[in-house]
């Protein structure tokens, strides 16, 4: 019986042992495990190859005619309150000179078109209003210069962006056709991500090109509408005249 003792006291001591080691095995190994990986910014756009390049350069014309074209449109868009006020009193008095010399001091779409119309007051009145809305055409697409670069841009990024994840999944397979025997998933999962970093490119540089034109576009209607109601307004001021 006391033989039986001893022995089951020292597996007894040899199981407390194992289990001991096991947890302390499984404490420390979390510890010991590598550093998750990771990827900056700069390092992606290296691996998504050469069709970072034009979107690249995409992304540089987009913002170079976003900024460009919303400080004219800012511009176009400032009027002087008192301007056609002015006008009014000018051309009710007969003083077309000095409306005329206003409109070149203001120098905006507004005073081009309004100017274009003094310059035409011994002619029918729908004859001055196509001429001013001619001249409002112009104005607008001057202002409109630049767009279709953005509406291009927000559809061709994209397809750029696919186009290169296309050519990366291309290369990952066959990567991965090559390696034979020795073929892992580590090969064909690096291929596929570093193709995919073309589409994200693309996306990013086609939203960006998307909402600039849009809120360009939105200014410029702005413009629109209130070069309509100027040229509505001389209208009827030079009909006023007349009678």
């Amino acid at each position: 019986m006391s033989l039986f003792a001893t022995i089951l006291a020292q597996q007894t001591v040899e199981l407390i042992d194992t289990a001991a080691a096991v947890a302390t095995t499984a404490t420390a190994a979390p510890a010991a495990a590598a550093p998750a990986a990771e990827l900056s910014v700069w390092e992606l756009c290296l691996k998504g190859g050469v069709i970072m390049i034009p979107l690249l350069l995409l992304s540089i014309v987009c913002i170079y005619i976003f900024v460009e074209r919303y400080l004219v449109v800012s511009r176009a868009r400032k009027e002087d309150p008192t301007f056609m006020h002015r006008i009014k009193d000018y051309v009710k008095e007969g003083d077309v000179e000095s409306a005329e010399n206003l409109c070149r001091r203001t120098d905006n779409p507004t005073s081009r078109i309004v100017a274009k119309g003094l310059s035409l007051l011994d002619r029918p009145a729908d004859d001055i209003q196509k001429s001013m809305e001619n001249v409002g055409n112009i104005e607008v697409a001057s202002l409109s210069r630049g767009l279709p670069w953005l509406a291009t841009t927000s559809a061709g990024a994209p397809m750029l962006g696919f186009l290169g994840t296309v050519l990366g999944m291309v290369t990952a397979f066959f990567n991965l056709a090559n390696a034979g025997t020795s073929a892992s998933i580590d090969v064909l999962a690096g291929g596929i991500y570093e193709a995919l970093v073309t589409t994200v490119a693309g996306l990013i540089v086609g939203v960006i090109a998307l909402f600039a034109y849009n809120y360009l576009q939105a200014r410029i209607n702005g413009v629109i509408n209130s070069l309509e109601s100027r040229t509505t307004e001389f209208i009827d001021l030079v009909k006023d005249s007349k009678k």
